[in-house]
């Protein structure tokens, strides 16, 4: 039974993920926390798996659809995302252990994503004046910094990714939707690779993966088959609901975190 929720909780968060950028990650972390069948690692584990294969399959439809995609741009942020990821993944296994309480990470994440979200709606709704940064160094931090939030937080990019890449760059909104999703895919394999050869994967229940990685697959599809159909005007109109709708399953998990 578990199985089969997570199964359809992920087709539709990879779905509106892969339309908006935001990867699905954001929508699964806080479902899955509020459902409450597994522990903070397993869910950001499981999120992460989901994610991974989301952005695979994202990444080759949008690229089969014609999507133009420059390389240099997208594979110096994917670099800087995968050493970011590295660091996230360290960074939430030592917080995990170094602290006595489960709920206390918890409320951690809670406040940073809810942070990122208030701060990613604000700009889709004031289109602050962008910057057009170029060069190497730049590209590296940007990704550095949003592969770490999102392999710490276990929402595998979110809505930060698409912001920041238009504050940053000045890129538009459905490029960056595209961006996002590359850097997305790089930072959660990393992840997976940090686990691998730190921690190991015997903590985790990975019967559930049949069910998991089918549905991040489906998810990705449905998602580039729809954004290839979706104006600009209604992707940024997408983004936003969602962020709404994640600030206010966010705000729930809190409370009940002081039940």
């Amino acid at each position: 039974m578990v199985g089969w929720i997570y199964f359809f909780i992920i087709i539709f968060a990879n779905s509106i993920g892969a339309i908006s950028g935001m990867g699905g990650g954001v929508i699964i972390k806080p479902l899955f926390d509020t459902l409450g069948f597994h522990d903070v690692l397993s869910i950001s584990f499981y999120s992460t798996v989901a994610v991974l294969s989301m952005s695979i399959v994202s990444t080759y439809r949008q690229v089969q659809n014609g999507i133009k995609i420059d390389w240099k741009f997208a594979l110096w942020l994917s670099f800087g995302s995968v050493l970011g990821g590295m660091i996230g993944s360290l960074g939430l296994d030592k917080l995990v252990s170094f602290l006595s309480s489960e709920k206390i990470v918890s409320l951690i994440q809670i406040i940073l994503i809810t942070a990122t979200l208030i701060f990613s709606y604000l700009y889709s709704k004031n289109q602050w004046k962008g910057q057009h940064l170029t060069g190497v160094f730049p590209i590296l931090i940007c990704g550095l910094f949003l592969g770490a939030i999102a392999s710490f937080l276990g929402i595998g990019g979110g809505p930060l990714n698409v912001a920041m890449l238009m504050l940053l760059f000045g890129i538009p909104i459905k490029n960056a939707t595209v961006y996002s999703i590359v850097t997305i895919l790089f930072s959660q394999l990393s992840k997976i690779v940090t686990i691998q050869f730190s921690t190991g994967f015997s903590h985790f229940d990975l019967n559930l993966l049949i069910y998991i990685i089918p549905a991040g697959i489906i998810g990705g599809f449905l998602g580039a088959y729809l954004s290839k159909r979706v104006s600009s005007d209604k992707v940024t109109i997408i983004y936003q609901f969602v962020i709404i709708g994640v600030l206010l399953v966010n705000c729930y998990n809190a409370y009940k975190l002081f039940l």
